[in-house]
């Protein structure tokens, strides 16, 4: 029975000390996200155009101090919001509250100020949802060897590796889904009307070749649009 009992708090042991932290996840992000940001300072696309920048800075101040409001943990964070004009990557938050928006992708859909404090707090809740940490989490749960690995290769996995991006895609699903949810509330919670915010989502539709389909990790745009319609009436009906 004793035997038995260390045998329990070896392999308990064990298994903790390959776990992840949010701390480390965190650190991680801060890493890439410095790259990208260097990359973009010398190609003189980082906050380049003072407008747009000032438009992002403006709506999404306050839905930063709302989510720290909801989710206390995140008060701690050092947050940041920088802008590019480029159109490689429509708007990503990383864990520690790091956010990147493209106005060549806002341009595109049209995306009024309503509809772009939707796409500033769906990335929010990604960051405050703890989305990255649940990613690798799985990955390891599903492929176990990736705990005995160094934690910048599974980082460099969950966005390169075609393979393991197919068995985490049904856990992306339910991040964006999630996503689409709680950020709708965050920014109803700051004082945006719900039927506004939902309407970036039916941009998502009439933007879309194949609005009923998924893609990759992200539900049809038709059903985040249905879905955040009805929360909208929902939460509409329920008044303030």
């Amino acid at each position: 029975m004793h035997r038995f009992l260390f045998g329990l708090l070896l392999l308990l042991s064990a298994g903790a000390a390959s776990a992840l932290s949010h701390a480390e996840v965190m650190a991680g992000a801060e890493r890439q996200y410095r790259g990208y940001l260097r990359e973009l300072q010398a190609q003189h696309q980082l906050d380049s155009d003072p407008v747009f920048h000032e438009r992002v800075q403006r709506i999404v101040k306050p839905l930063i101090a709302q989510a720290m409001h909801d989710y206390p943990e995140s008060a701690g964070w050092q947050w940041e919001v920088h802008t590019t004009p480029e159109g490689d990557d429509n708007a990503y938050a990383m864990a520690g509250g790091k956010l990147l928006v493209s106005r060549a992708y806002v341009d595109k859909l049209l995306l009024g100020d309503a509809e772009l404090a939707m796409l500033l707090a769906h990335e929010i809740a990604h960051a405050v949802l703890r989305h990255n940490l649940l990613e690798y989490e799985e990955a390891m749960r599903l492929e176990p060897a990736w705990r005995e690995r160094p934690f910048a290769e599974l980082e460099d996995a969950v966005d390169n590796d075609s393979a393991l991006m197919r068995k985490l895609a049904p856990l992306g699903l339910k991040q964006e889904a999630e996503a689409d949810r709680e950020g709708l509330k965050l920014a109803w919670r700051v004082g945006w009307p719900g039927a506004a915010l939902a309407r970036y989502y039916l941009k998502l539709v009439r933007a879309s070749h194949a609005p009923n389909f998924e893609q990759h990790v992200h539900p049809a745009p038709s059903q985040r649009w249905k879905a955040a319609q009805e929360l909208a009436g929902i939460l509409e009906a329920a008044g303030r």
